[in-house]
């Protein structure tokens, strides 16, 4: 698959023609245009439309959506689709009427390639979830094969994370955080002692 944009690198701008369902027309999406808005990035790579574990994703990020939006993401869906067969598809499928987030089209593979999810192999993309930063930093990065869906109210979770760390770059967020919870200060006073901090 190629080099790719790594955890912790900053992403060069690219940009999707979509297939908004909010309108329920088409349009066009930049990086660029997003951090312009100071919007986290969160793109969910699925493999391909009229298939069978990519719509119930889709459906779970929609039940979170306005959650994510409300932590100050905008959600891209990407396929190697063209914004016609998006379209097509949100119109057939049930599980899709939900939707109100952008569905990206990809058909080049050019930004799947970008992050590592493409498979030259079937033309198709991983399942690839990213996070991007307002500033353009990539923070979260996981990519799973294609018989193994993904849980929105995980990514909820990593970017609020994210969010609150941006905010307080001195603190941590341990396993299984959510907002409200319990954060580490990492330090020397901090090593062999991280139970005591958890309040164990």
């Amino acid at each position: 698959m190629g080099d790719h944009v790594h955890v912790g690198e900053m992403v060069p701008n690219f940009e999707l023609e979509i297939f908004d369902p909010r309108k329920g027309d088409f349009g066009k999406i930049s990086l660029e245009s997003l951090k312009q808005a100071k919007k986290w990035t969160v793109l969910v790579f699925y493999p391909a439309d009229y298939t069978f574990v990519c719509p119930t994703e889709l459906a779970d990020v929609a039940e979170q959506y306005k959650d994510l939006a409300a932590a100050g993401a905008e959600v891209i869906a990407v396929s190697t689709d063209t914004k016609f067969v998006h379209l097509a598809w949100h119109r057939e499928e049930k599980l899709l009427k939900g939707l109100t987030y952008p569905m990206g089209a990809d058909p080049t593979g050019k930004v799947s390639r970008l992050f590592g999810v493409y498979d030259e192999g079937t033309g198709l993309a991983l399942r690839g979830t990213f996070v991007i930063s307002p500033e353009g930093k990539l923070v979260v990065s996981e990519v799973n094969f294609y018989n193994v869906g993904r849980s929105a109210a995980e990514l909820l979770r990593k970017v609020k994370a994210n969010v609150y760390c941006a905010a307080h770059p001195e603190e941590a967020c341990p396993a299984n955080w959510s907002q409200g919870g319990k954060t580490l200060k990492p330090g020397a006073g901090l090593v062999g002692r991280v139970a005591e901090a958890m309040g164990r």
